[in-house]
């Protein structure tokens, strides 16, 4: 028997992820309607704290990505409001949402990602842009791949093939955050690997390998039916498969995470996987990899969303 009498569901927010976590609240909302649960979606504004007080939901599913649907803050008020959700508690989140301190205690626990270095705006000010980005380009050699140290959807993001393109790709990654996560570029096969947790334990569905037209996945290849092929599962050996099925049930326990997550590796020539970031809140839109993943485990999306929803209910 279902726990589920009413469910809420979050989307929106005031990230820059706004339109996509939209997208994936309408797709959940959608699934569980047709699984027949009940289910309500709200926006984080104003009128939450009092509607939530008014009518406590059996449990709410968290679709907003970026900023406060990531990094612990929305989950750290459903605490306050004593409601139960799915996914990580906040001090996960806060770990997993910081790109460069996910990397460090991936690396404790033995995985495979690549060299980087992670610096302020201001210390390019203080201490000069042009020497610091040159013993940047000395350290970790070119192609480089330089992204927001927060955030998700690549914005900011891209991939830097000779030093002098290096200034402009860093003046695009601050306009989307404070610090830059600077690292050498592998090459190789694009993989997302999603982990789920109902209740036995954190198991991965089979990868989804990304080959975008453009050679990027950036915020358009990922969110623009057509502009990217995927692959579910991935067009990997069953020896290579396996690694990131591991790697990313690895990641997923080293972080602390719960319920839900998915994995983002690069799988190189030889084969070996390297971690990259991990999101806490995948995306759950059409054009999604964690809908794409279940679909090719033969599970049905609906009724995994009201497994977690049953399960983060149970635990109050």
């Amino acid at each position: 028997m279902s726990d589920l009498a009413h469910v809420l569901v979050l989307a929106g927010g005031l990230s820059y992820e706004r339109e996509v976590s939209i997208r994936s609240g309408r797709r959940v909302s959608e699934v569980l309607r047709a699984a027949g649960v009940v289910v309500e979606t709200r926006d984080t504004d104003a009128t939450l704290v009092p509607a939530v007080l008014a009518d406590p939901p059996d449990a709410v599913f968290v679709t907003l990505h970026g900023g406060a649907g990531e990094d612990g803050a929305i989950r750290s008020v459903l605490e306050l409001l004593n409601v139960p959700y799915v996914g990580a508690t906040p001090d996960a989140c806060r770990v997993a949402y910081d790109k460069p301190t996910a990397k460090a205690v991936v690396r404790s626990w033995g995985l495979n990602t690549p060299d980087s270095i992670s610096l302020p705006k201001e210390t390019f000010h203080d201490l000069g842009a042009t020497a610091v980005l040159a013993r940047i380009v000395d350290r970790l050699g070119l192609p480089l791949f330089v992204k927001p140290s927060r955030g998700g959807s690549a914005l900011g993001a891209s991939i830097v093939r000779s030093a002098e393109e290096l200034p402009a790709a860093m003046v695009g990654c601050f306009a989307y955050g404070d610090t830059v996560l600077i690292e050498k570029y592998i090459a190789g096969v694009e993989v997302a690997v999603s982990v789920m947790d109902l209740g036995d334990g954190p198991v991965a569905l089979p990868p989804v390998e990304i080959v975008p037209d453009s050679g990027v996945y950036d915020y358009a290849a990922r969110y623009t039916a057509g502009h990217t092929e995927f692959f579910a599962p991935a067009r990997l050996s069953p020896e290579d498969a396996e690694a990131c099925a591991a790697m990313a049930v690895t990641a997923h326990a080293a972080l602390g995470l719960r319920d839900i997550s998915r994995t983002d590796l690069i799988v190189d020539e030889t084969g070996r996987p390297y971690f990259l970031e991990v999101n806490v809140a995948p995306g759950m839109t059409e054009t999604s990899l964690l809908p794409m993943a279940a679909e090719a485990a033969g599970r049905d999306l609906g009724s995994l969303c009201k497994g977690l929803l049953e399960l983060a209910a149970r635990r109050g």
